[in-house]
Parts: C-alpha cells; structure tokens; sequence
C-alpha cells in the first residue's frame, strides 16, 4: 500500500477544478462475477498495491485485500463494502484523477448494503460475466441504478475464459433491460482465446489493437502492445477481421457511443475484460475518467438541490464495526456532497441539531487506513468512534440540510437470537445495538418477548451469519438461534396493531427506527386479514426492485 500522503494529493486549484477532478462510482453483479478481483485490479493500475489478490486463487496466492471479514476470506464472498480511493493520470492529461470506487456484496442477502452504496454514488460498474451474461442480482441492482439515474459502464469480465459469443451477451443486455450496448473495445479472440481489444472510434471504425501479455498468475500489471489496424489484420488474421465486422455491424444499428444518451442512463459503454489476468482494466479507468460525471447538486429533503460548491454537507451511508479489533471502533462512512471537508472541523447532525466533532477521519480499504486532512465533494471519508451516526443521516455546517433517509428493504427472513449463557446479557445487548445501528440486520422488540429476546428481521439468511460470526468474534458472545415462520412483513400503526395483536399466524414488533411492523407467516394469511379487515394500515415495505 502506498504511503498515506500519496492516497490523495489535493492540488490548491479551488473546490470547483477539485470537483471536476473526482469519480465515484460502484461496482455491482451477481456472486462471482469478479467485484474484488477487479476492485484488486484497478488498486494495481493505480500502483496502490504491488500484487493482486484473487478470491478464488491457487494455494497460497493472497486473498483480496479489499475482503477483510474470516467469512469473506473462507467463502470467497463479499459480505461488506470497502472504500477505495487513489490517484489515476489518464492518457494525455496533465493532473491527476481522483477515483473513489465502492465494492459492494453480490450475494443478494446483502443487497440492502448494496443499495446503500449506490445512494453514495454517481456512476456504477456492471460487470457481467462472459459465459453466464445477465445473472438475477445484477438485474434487481441494474434497476436500482436505473430508478436513481446512475449511468452504467459495462464490463463483461472473465473473457480468458470460454464463455458466449460478444455479440449474443450485447443482445441480452438490450432485450432484457432494456439498456442499448455501445462498446467502445471489443474482443480479438473468441472467449477463452482472449488476445486484446479492438478499439472502436466514433463510427465504429478499428482505431487501434490493444495486444496483452499474461503475467505470472495474472498478479502483475499485463503488459501492452498497441498494433495498427493494418499490421493487426497481418498479425491476427481471421481473429482480427472477425472484431472489425462486429464493430461496423453495431455502428450499422446506432451502437456507437453518445454521452448524452449514456448520462441519460439510455446506453452503456461497454469493455471486454478480464480482471483476473488485468486485461481491459487500464481501458476500464480510462473510460471512467473520460465518461463517467463528476459529483453534481444533490436534492434535499424539502426538494431543494445542494450545490457542490455550497457550504459543507455529508450524508452517511455506512457504518462499520470490528474493522480493527485492535481499536474496537466504529467507522461512519460517508459521502461528501458539498463544500470542503476539514479534519477537526466541527459539523451539526441533522437528526439531533447536536454539534460533531471530526477529528480522526480516515480513508478506508479493507482493513488499510490512512489519515484523511482534507476531501471535496465525491468523496468517501471514514469517521471512527461515531456512535450516533446511522445511514442515512446528514452532517452540515451553516445553514441547515437535510438529505433523504435510506429506505430499509422489505426483510424475508425472522429469527429470534438468545445469549448462550446469562452472564452475557450485557455484552449481548450492547451487541446487538452496535449490529442494529450499522443495518446489519433489523433489530425487532415486542412486550411479550422482551429484550433478552430480539427477533432479527434480513433481507437473507445469510445476514444472520454474519451476526452470530461478529457476536462471538467481537463481543466474545455465544448465541442460539430459533428460525420463525413468518415470511413477510407490513408496516402498520398504532390503531390497527391491537387487532392485528389478535390474528393468528400475525405478530406486531416495533422496530429500532420506530416503525411498527407486522408479519405475517404467508402471503394467503395476509391476503385474508386485508380482506377481513380493509381498514387495517398494512403498508408494502420498500424492496430492492422498486426503488
């Protein structure tokens, strides 16, 4: 890693050429589609790191940096988001970018940490995998960028490997989102034959091939070769003029690239790539830097928009725990939305009117951290021991703002949690706060079970692994947990959780943000509630796909 003053290196050129200089964006698929390895590998090309990890190497290659939780090393998974932000100097230019990529989970049990993520965002990166195309996490995540208005890059990964036509993946892209493709490189050499890129110019003709040499493992950055349409027709042969075919038949049906149609999340750049040999990755940041917005106004509550050059303001969109059990602090992440950031400054939280003051702010990758002194709108700025901070809230200075909250996902999934043994209770307790107020899982509380008792409420079964895993590891608490029947929820109010309280198969719960909720074992059981009761509140939860 390197040293802390190279994470950032701020040039005194004023808030709004800072602005213009950042990226953020996330990176979003189904399980296995490569998130770290990429995530490694642009940590590589940024010379952040010296060698790339892979989730899923040899024995004894490294796991990924970036994945710092025993579960996420064992399964080979990414149960939380990480941060990272470094400097990348395009082609050509004379000042350095600055990049803030967000990783985020794939498993769909973790897509509520997901959808935090792309609240903090201005861009994200689909990446797709070559021989499975379109998987059903990344459609449910592509729909959430498409209601926020986030654009779409499109990386379709693992081509080393055998895998679909190029084509046929642009096709199903169209035809099931509804997205039009519109690469910029395309593969020489089919997949599992993956030799470089074709980049495409303006009306889809060859500019240039891109050659790539493998490295030992992939570990290393794989070298370039850049070849004349001419000397790689020589070169390639049938490999080659295949790419150039494929490129004037898509500029024949309009799949040349537009930015204004890409910013109006009409179309999507797409790269051909494979993270784990870092091929098409450098072309990947390029393209990042060139097309993707720099951070813009953000709307308030009351609808107004925040200006990035306006007063210092901030919304929370993740709050970590366990990160170094050394410390055993509390990391409050958040996005900068407008105005400077200063380490020691001291801001007003929105949700209390209290003062906060920021004296350690760090920036954050795995379990890496550096001492963050000054950041502009873009953004990602870790604040350590902020216990009363939760996604969602705004931090400000001057005049008052207030950005929306992030919406909790509708849970599936309820399971009652106990300490093993009594003399934990306040360990247990204290825990299970800690887990609730990072979103961890929705911490649910009746009369009638108490506080020794709390029903945990998940998007996935697997979010309760992760509080039974952190439970023990960071509270040294043993626990037990009682799968209930019940399958969905419904927020409900005061008035109708008296009769509700009498229906069988239904149970009413308070949750930590205050909301009543009510579940219920089936759907058919809550179908024959509303219709015996018409009157009773029974509101939809908010789920991935609908916002």
């Amino acid at each position: 890693m390197t040293a802390p003053e190279d994470v950032v290196a701020p040039t005194p050129r004023g808030l709004p050429a800072e602005v213009a200089r950042r990226r953020t964006f996330a990176v979003i698929s189904h399980p296995d589609a490569g998130k770290s390895t990429l995530t490694e590998a642009l940590a590589l090309h940024a010379r952040m790191i010296s060698e790339a990890g892979a989730i899923h190497g040899k024995a004894g290659r490294k796991s990924t940096v970036s994945d710092w939780m025993e579960m996420e090393k064992a399964r080979g998974i990414s149960v939380s988001s990480t941060a990272l932000q470094f400097n990348y100097r395009a082609a050509g230019s004379e000042v350095d970018s600055v990049i803030n990529l967000v990783d985020t989970p794939g498993h769909s049990d973790f897509s509520e940490d997901t959808y935090r993520v792309l609240t903090a965002v201005d861009a994200a990166v689909m990446l797709i995998d070559a021989a499975k195309g379109l998987e059903p996490q990344t459609l449910k995540l592509f729909q959430v960028c498409r209601h926020r208005g986030i654009p779409v890059i499109t990386v379709i990964n693992k081509w080393d490997r055998p895998g679909r036509a190029p084509l046929e993946l642009l096709d199903e892209i169209e035809e099931r989102i509804g997205l039009t493709p519109t690469p910029l490189f395309l593969p020489v050499g089919i997949a599992g034959d993956f030799r470089g890129l074709l980049r495409r110019g303006t009306d889809g003709e060859a500019l240039e091939y891109i050659h790539f040499t493998r490295t030992a493992g992939g570990a290393t950055i794989a070298p370039e070769e850049s070849i004349t349409p001419e000397s790689a027709e020589v070169r390639e042969g049938e490999a080659w003029t295949t790419a150039v075919e494929e490129s004037e038949l898509l500029s024949a049906t309009g799949q040349d690239h537009d930015q204004e149609l890409f910013l109006a999340g009409q179309t999507s750049p797409v790269i051909y790539a494979s993270a784990m040999l870092n091929f098409g990755v450098r072309q990947l940041l390029e393209t990042l830097v060139a097309l993707a917005p720099a951070p813009g106004a953000r709307k308030a509550v009351d609808g107004t928009p925040r200006a990035t050059t306006d007063p210092f303001s901030a919304v929370v969109f993740k709050v970590q725990a366990g990160m170094d059990t050394a410390h055993r602090d509390r990391l409050a992440f958040m996005r900068i939305v407008s105005g400077e950031f200063e380490r020691g400054m001291v801001v007003t939280h929105a949700q209390t009117g209290r003062p906060f003051a920021t004296k350690y702010a760090l920036t954050v990758f795995g379990r890496e951290r550096a001492t963050v002194d000054t950041a502009y709108p873009g953004d990602v700025v870790g604040l350590v021991n902020a216990t009363a901070l939760a996604p969602g809230h705004t931090l400000y200075v001057d005049k008052k703002v207030e950005f929306p909250p992030i919406p909790s996902f509708a849970p599936e999934h309820f399971a009652v949690l106990r300490a093993r043994t009594a003399g934990k209770y306040k360990q247990f307790r204290k825990a299970i706060d800690q887990l609730d107020s990072e979103g961890v899982v929705q911490v649910l509380r009746n009369d009638i079970r108490g506080d020794a008792a709390p029903v945990l409420a998940a998007v996935g079964p697997m979010q309760f692994e992760v509080v039974t895993a952190r439970m023990l590891a960071e509270f040294n608490v043993e626990t037990n947990m009682e799968h209930l029947g019940y399958s969905l929820a419904r927020r409900t109010d005061a008035a109708s959780a008296e009769e509700l309280g009498r229906q069988r198969g239904v149970e009413v719960f308070t949750r930590s943000d205050g909301a009543l909720l009510a579940l219920f074992s089936d759907k058919w059981r809550l179908q024959y509630i509303e219709k015996e009761h018409p009157k009773l509140t029974l509101e939809p939860l908010v789920a991935a796909a609908d916002n």
